[in-house]
């Protein structure tokens, strides 16, 4: 049995602790809205305006009384479920653009319904544009669950606070990592394993500028490493994977590591034998 002071420890923790968030409840109810405006994600699309009206008019309800649960907010929870709910045309435009954008550039998709469906860089953009959008607006805490969740279920981590374009692709994506004051300008492609991130980690640099800029049409292939808050990567650039870089670089710019691999073969033994029959 633990000591006395231990348990008391817990208690005292457990006292000032702030009051918890209703995070599974928010992350289901982003998961039920991405069903809402793609019915790709559906089980059943909805079979009238009607329908789709009193849905849209159920998700502005439990938006608001999630959000009610929640301390600190910079408005009403009403007032915010309500201008979250009218952003929803824009959100779904930019979104369908992300998918149009993975379609464009990968030949193993088969369509936008494919992509909207089961595309993994497509879900992690489309959580990362409504959590952005709450972080826009200061709500605490709840943005960043919401872009947790969809790291766990991704393996992408994207910060809400993140500027991204739009047409904005990742492909795979598996151990991507964009940074708090990363910007990103319309139509980059991202691949798995590539980090934007601080050239440096202290505790006195929030607030400041700590990721880079990569602007439009840029393309960041696999593994590479883009480090720091001044460092930018210019317009249609090709940064090749395994790079690491931590300055900039011009527009129209090739950045290639170039691996030394030297491949030796021994003589195939087999070719030795001598066969007498």
């Amino acid at each position: 049995m633990p000591s006395l002071s231990f348990i008391e420890q817990l208690a005292q923790a457990h006292a000032v602790a702030p009051d918890a968030l209703p995070g599974a409840a928010f992350c289901a109810l982003a998961d039920g809205l991405l069903a809402l405006l793609f019915p790709q994600r559906a089980e059943r699309p909805l079979p009238t305006a009607d329908a789709v009206a009193a849905e849209l008019h159920h998700f502005r309800a439990e938006l608001a009384m999630l959000l009610a649960q929640v301390p600190a907010l910079p408005a009403p929870a009403a007032e915010l479920a309500e201008e979250f709910t009218a952003q929803l045309p824009v959100l779904r435009a930019a979104l369908l653009r992300d998918a149009s954008a993975i379609l464009a550039s990968d030949p193993a998709a088969q369509g936008l319904a494919e992509i909207i469906s089961s595309y993994p860089g497509f879900y992690a953009t489309a959580l990362y544009r409504l959590a952005h959008a709450l972080h826009q607006r200061g709500l605490p805490r709840l943005p960043r669950l919401l872009s947790e969740y969809a790291h766990q279920r991704t393996g992408i981590d994207i910060h809400p606070g993140a500027q991204i374009g739009p047409a904005f692709c990742i492909d795979h994506g598996t151990g991507l990592v964009i940074g708090e004051t990363a910007i990103i300008g319309a139509n980059v492609q991202i691949y798995q394993g590539v980090t934007l991130g601080a050239l440096s980690v202290t505790k006195g640099l929030q607030g400041t500028k700590r990721h880079p800029t990569i602007e439009d049409y840029a393309v960041i292939y696999a593994g590479a490493t883009i480090l720091g808050g001044s460092t930018v990567i210019g317009a249609y650039s090709i940064i090749g994977g395994n790079v690491w870089l931590t300055e900039s670089v011009p527009s129209h710019s090739r950045v290639y590591h170039r691996a030394h691999i030297n491949i030796s073969r021994s003589v195939d033994p087999a070719a030795e034998l001598v066969f007498s029959i």
